[in-house]
C-alpha cells in the first residue's frame, strides 16, 4: 500500500485515524502498531515476519543492554554486537546475497559454481527500519536513552506506518518520549493535513509530471541524442526524484502530526547549496545525520589525521551508496560525492561560500552528474551518458527540435525550479505577517487544499502516478 492510492487515501487512513483517536490512550500505540503491521503486510504479507524478527531481537536484547551499560559495560557491549549483527545480518542477506554472489561468480574458480538465489527480493523498508533499529540499540548501549519495556510501544515505534515504507530515519531517542506523552490538538492535526497534502501535490503534481516528461525526453535522446536535450533529461530527473523523495518526507511528517508526533525534516532546499558539503546538510538530512552520528564520529570524524580523516570520509560515503542499493552504480555514486566532499575542505570550499552564483552552478553540475550515476543501470551507461551532455562521441550541441522540447516543457521545469526554492514559502509568509494578508491567507489556504486534494484524487482514479522511488531501497 502506498500513500498516493485512493485505498490509502479513503480506506486504510480514515478507518485507522477512527480507530485511533476513538481508542483511549494507553492503547493508542497498540492501534498504531496493528494498524502499521496491516499496512505493512498489505504488500508484503510474507516480510512481516523478517520485521517482527527484528523487532524482537532488539527488543530483547535491549534488556541486558541497560541492564549492564553501567555496571558491565563488556557485557552489555557483547548484546549490542549481537542485536546489531543480527539485524544487519537481515538487511545483508535479502538487500546484498545476490549482489555479492554475482561479483564473485566473476572470478574464474567460482564461476559457474555459485548462482543468484532465485525469488529473493527486497523486503520494501528494510533499509530504513533496520538503521532506527540499530539507533535504538547504540543509544540504549551510550545512555542517550532508556530501556522501552512495552514491545507494544516498541514495535509501534520501528514499523509506524507514516515513516516505515521510505523514511524519514526517525531515532529512538527523538520519539522515545512521544511514544509515552505526546500531545494531540486541533492546530497539530490541521498542520499534519495542510503538510500532507502539499507533500502528495509535490508528488503527483510534480514529482510524476516530471518523470514523464523524462521519459519522453529519454525515448528521443535514444534516437538523437545532443549535448543540450542531455542536461535537459540531467535538470528533468534531479527535480523529478527532489519532489518524489522530498513530497514522501512531507507526506510521512504530515501524517506523523496528524498522529500526534513530530519527526525531524529530511529536507531543507537542497538546491540552493553553495557546495557538495552544504548540500548534504540539506539533502536527505535523516540518513546523513544518522552515518554522521552511528559511523563517521565513532571512527574519529575530523579529529584524526588527514589519512585517517580521508579514509573515514571514504568509508561513510561508501557505506551511504551502498545503502542505497546492491549495484556498482551506488557505491561509484557515494565515492563520487566522497571524492567531491575532500576536495572542497580542502582546496575550495571557502571561495564557494564566498561566490552567489558561480557556486550554485558549480552545485548543479556536481549533483546533476551523480544522478546521471545514480539512475544509470550500470557504470558503462552513466559513462556514455556523461560523455554526451560534454559532446564526447560526436554528439552535436543541440538540434531544431530541442527549444521545441523546451517550450513544451518550459512550464512544468519553471514551476519546478521555482518550488525548490524556499521563494513561495517566504512569500507566504510575507504576506501573513501582514494583518490583511493574514486573513486572506487563513480563507485561501483551506480552499487551496481541497482544490488539491480534488484535482490529485483525478489523478489517482485516472491512474496516471507513479509509485515513490525510494520504495526500492
Amino acid at each position: 500500500m502506498v500513500f498516493s492510492s485512493t485505498i490509502f487515501l479513503f480506506g486504510f487512513l480514515p478507518i485507522s485515524l477512527l480507530a485511533y483517536y476513538l481508542a483511549p490512550f494507553k492503547i493508542r500505540n497498540l492501534v498504531l502498531f496493528l494498524v502499521s503491521m496491516f499496512f505493512y503486510g498489505f504488500g508484503e504479507p510474507t516480510y512481516i515476519v523478517v520485521m517482527l524478527f527484528s523487532i524482537t531481537v532488539a527488543y530483547l536484547t535491549g534488556f541486558p543492554i541497560g541492564k549492564y551499560r553501567t555496571s558491565n559495560p563488556r557485557r552489555a557491549k557483547i548484546w549490542l554486537v549481537v542485536s546489531v549483527a543480527l539485524n544487519l545480518a537481515m538487511l545483508l542477506f535479502f538487500k546484498y546475497t545476490n549482489f555479492f554472489i554475482e561479483n564473485l561468480s566473476l572470478i574464474p574458480p567460482l564461476s559457474g559454481v555459485l548462482s543468484p538465489i532465485e525469488g529473493l527480493e527486497l523486503p520494501i523498508g528494510i533499509s530504513f527500519y533496520t538503521f532506527q533499529i540499530i539507533s535504538y540499540s547504540i543509544d540504549l548501549y551510550r545512555g542517550s536513552t532508556d530501556t522501552q519495556r512495552s514491545f507494544v510501544s516498541f514495535g509501534a515505534y520501528v514499523s509506524l506506518f507514516p515513516q516505515l515504507i521510505a523514511g524519514p530515519i526517525v531515532r529512538y531517542r527523538d520519539v522515545d518520549d512521544q511514544l509515552m506523552t505526546r500531545e494531540h490538538s486541533v492546530d497539530k492535526f490541521a498542520s499534519g493535513v495542510s503538510r500532507f497534502t502539499v507533500g502528495f501535490a509535490k508528488k503527483i503534481l510534480l514529482g510524476d509530471s516530471l518523470a514523464a516528461v523524462y521519459a519522453y525526453l529519454g525515448t528521443v535522446y535514444a534516437v538523437e541524442p545532443t549535448t543540450l536535450t542531455a542536461w535537459l533529461m540531467v535538470l528533468t530527473y534531479t527535480l523529478h526524484i527532489y519532489f518524489d523523495f522530498s513530497g514522501y518526507s512531507d507526506m510521512a511528517i504530515g501524517l506523523g502530526r496528524i498522529f500526534g508526533f513530530n519527526f525531524w525534516e529530511n529536507f531543507n532546499y537542497p538546491f540552493i547549496s553553495k557546495s557538495a558539503t552544504e548540500f548534504w546538510r540539506r539533502w536527505h538530512m535523516s540518513l546523513g545525520t544518522w552515518f554522521r552520528d552511528y559511523v563517521y564520529i565513532p571512527m574519529g570524524g575530523n579529529r584524526v589525521s588527514k589519512p585517517k580523516w580521508f579514509f573515514n570520509i571514504f568509508v561513510v560515503w561508501f557505506l551511504t551508496g551502498f545503502w542505497h542499493g546492491a549495484d556498482w552504480t551506488f557505491i561509484v555514486w557515494g565515492l563520487y560525492f566522497a571524492i567531491f566532499l575532500i576536495l572542497e575542505k580542502l582546496l575550495y570550499l571557502k571561495y564557494l561560500e564566498k561566490s552567489k552564483i558561480l557556486s550554485r552552478v558549480y552545485l548543479l553540475v556536481v549533483v546533476g552528474i551523480s544522478f546521471v550515476i545514480f539512475n544509470a543501470t550500470d557504470i558503462k551507461e552513466a559513462i556514455s551518458y556523461i560523455g554526451g551532455m560534454f559532446g564526447a562521441g560526436g554528439v552535436p550541441l543541440v538540434s531544431t527540435e530541442f527549444f521545441y522540447y523546451l517550450k513544451s516543457f518550459g512550464i512544468t521545469l519553471g514551476i519546478g525550479l521555482i518550488g525548490c526554492t524556499p521563494i513561495v514559502k517566504k512569500t507566504v509568509e510575507k504576506i501573513k505577517g501582514n494583518a490583511i494578508g493574514g486573513k486572506i491567507i487563513a480563507v485561501i489556504e483551506p480552499i487551496s487544499l481541497i482544490a488539491l486534494l480534488i484535482v490529485m484524487t483525478a489523478y489517482l482514479v485516472d491512474g496516471s502516478f507513479n509509485p515513490f522511488l525510494y520504495f526500492r531501497f
